[in-house]
């Protein structure tokens, strides 16, 4: 049976359409060139290779490959977090920021405050102030063990008030500060400590001073008052250990002296009056 123009047409469309369907359609393109590919693939491996396993200067265009880059430095990760993250504290300071003084005008008063070790090492401490000669430390420094804990008294004498200004509204501009070093062998305190091993120095914490009312309840006031007290209880058990440590005199001492003078009087005025008493 003979096939119309319309029944052959659509036969081709057909045809045409399972064609442009089929998977080896473009292999002979792939086929005709295989440099191309290899050398496709050739240069994404190159270029993986670089970004995970390169870890010299930077790469930069225009560059021949002869050309010396001069060496970067990269830092470690260790330094890098020594300095975004903020220094170990080596002492736990109570109260933490403040000074707190009874306000008494025309008075030397008392504040006080308790350090303590946290560390694994011996730590040396040391106290300063920006007018040292209205203020003093007591200690003004010492060398405490690890896990050892003292009560500093701090001293201070409250001027009146200028400008006319109300007592408690007085605003002092003096500040201490706490500084910090560690000991790698325990010795003796000395404040040269600070100055030979001044780039081992750590600034502890700097303290403003406030001043409290002493006739009005406050719970910062009694927490004074207790820590003055234990201050004071610790000083006098020092002062007694002191006295205990100096070796008594032996008994009899104070007898030998005084008949060794008798003996030395007796013979010199036996001396003078001719005599030598050989006994």
């Amino acid at each position: 049976m003979a096939l119309t123009e319309e029944d052959k047409s659509n036969s081709d469309n057909r045809r045409w359409g399972l064609f442009k369907k089929l998977p080896f359609r473009n292999s002979n393109l792939q086929a005709s060139s295989p440099s191309m590919a290899t050398s496709s693939s050739s240069q994404n491996y190159i270029h993986q290779s670089r970004h995970f396993r390169y870890h010299g200067p930077p790469v930069v265009e225009g560059l021949s490959q002869n050309h010396h880059q001069p060496s970067t430095t990269i830092p470690s990760m260790s330094s890098v977090a020594r300095s975004i993250l903020p220094k170990k504290r080596r002492l736990k300071l109570d109260p933490p920021a403040k000074l707190y003084f009874p306000y008494e005008t025309g008075k030397q008063v008392r504040s006080a405050i308790k350090i303590k070790n946290t560390s694994k090492s011996h730590v040396a401490f040391k106290f300063q102030t920006t007018e040292p000669k209205s203020c003093f430390m007591r200690p003004a420094g010492a060398i405490l063990a690890p896990g050892e804990e003292m009560i500093a008294t701090v001293f201070k004498f409250v001027e009146a008030p200028e400008n006319n200004e109300k007592a408690m509204e007085q605003k002092s501009g003096v500040k201490f500060k706490i500084m910090s070093l560690k000991m790698k062998v325990p010795t003796d305190y000395m404040p040269e400590l600070f100055d030979e091993q001044k780039e081992h120095v750590s600034e502890e914490q700097v303290m403003r001073v406030v001043f409290l009312d002493p006739e009005s309840p406050n719970p910062m006031m009694e927490k004074l008052k207790r820590q003055l007290a234990e201050a004071d209880a610790a000083d006098e058990a020092r002062k007694k250990a002191s006295e205990a440590s100096i070796a008594p005199k032996p008994i009899g001492e104070g007898l030998v002296i005084d008949e060794w003078k008798q003996r030395r009087e007796r013979y010199l005025a036996q001396q003078q009056g001719g005599g030598v008493d050989l006994a």
